[in-house]
Formats: structure tokens, sequence, C-alpha cells
């Protein structure tokens, strides 16, 4: 091999690896995310941790959607207030106003982002897609609560108020969830 063929091969390997890298590093930032709580992403949790603690944080709720999502989205509170440690549950409402079966996935985060590696759901409608019939409303629960470790943190035990956000983003069916009929279960009209 040349010693230009060498560099032009070095080179392309050098092309492939960076190229691999931008890949990993999209799955890589999310589980750093929600791991740490970086950047307000909150966490999952099983279960409500043992401890209460007397101290009470304001949590407001946000609701918005994509432009190209055609449903009204709200949250059926503006705030609570929560002792931290508590496990409390709150509702937002959807409401698909077209004349076509419309699906949709939420994505969340809460601010400020130092309280991000402290809130975490135990359960929560964005966790899988929501799929609306036409002229259809839901209420959807999130189960939540706020680590009583957030009191230790240097940042954190500052925090007075979280703002919890979803955004919905309208997501392709398949033929067959397009077809599906609305199954009563938590739905209201």
């Amino acid at each position: 091999m040349t010693p230009v063929q060498n560099t032009a091969a070095k080179l392309a390997g050098v092309a492939v690896l960076m190229t691999s890298l931008s890949f990993a590093a999209v799955p890589f930032y999310d589980w750093f995310c929600r791991v740490t709580g970086f950047a307000g992403t909150t966490l999952v949790a099983t279960q409500a941790p043992d401890q209460i603690l007397d101290r009470t944080i304001q949590i407001r709720f946000d609701a918005s959607t994509d432009a190209a999502m055609p449903w009204e989205f709200k949250p059926m509170q503006r705030t609570m207030t929560v002792r931290i440690g508590e496990n409390a549950l709150a509702f937002y409402e959807a409401y698909n106003p077209t004349d076509r079966v419309v699906g949709g996935t939420a994505s969340y985060n809460v601010a400020p982002d130092a309280a991000g590696g402290y809130f975490s759901k135990i359960a929560c409608f964005c966790f899988t897609e929501q799929i609306l019939q036409p002229g259809e409303r839901i209420q959807m629960p999130v189960s939540f609560f706020v680590d009583p470790e957030i009191v230790k943190d240097e940042d954190g035990k500052f925090v007075k108020e979280i703002t919890l956000s979803y955004t919905f983003y309208e997501t392709p069916l398949t033929e067959e969830q397009a077809r599906l009929e609305a199954v009563p279960s938590n739905k209201v009209n």
C-alpha cells in the first residue's frame, strides 16, 4: 500500500469511527439524562419513598402541542402543593377535535434543571402512545413524587417550585391502530 493509500485508508477509518460515535451519542445522552436528571429529565420509580418531609414544594403543570398536532391538550390543575416524598396524582386532558383517529406521544421535562434528578414518575401517560378517536376526550394521570434527597443537594435545596411540562407530538398510526374503536376506560366525554 502506498503512503497516499495508507493515509486515505486511515482517514476513511476515522470518518467511519466519527459517524458511528455520532449515532451512539444520542442514546448515550438520553441514558445519561434519565440516570442523572440532567437537562430537566425526570426519573422513573416503582414506588414513592418511605420518608415524607414536612417541607412542601409547589408543582406547576404546563401543556403544549407540536404545531402539527391537532389535539387540544391541557393540565386539569395549574398548580399543586405537595410534601416532599409524598406520592401525588395529577391529571391532564386531551381532546381530538378532528374527524380522524390521531395517535400522540408526549415528551416531558421539569424546570429548574436542578430538580430533574429528584422528580420521579411512578406512572404516566407519557410512557406509552395515546390514541384518540374522532371527538374523543380523555383524562390522563401522572403519579409522581419529589425525592427527599433534594433537600441535601447543594442546588436542589433552594428549589421551591417545579414546573412539569409536556408537549404532545402526533405519531403515525399503523393501519390496525387507525381502525381501532374507542374502548371505554378512563375516557371522559
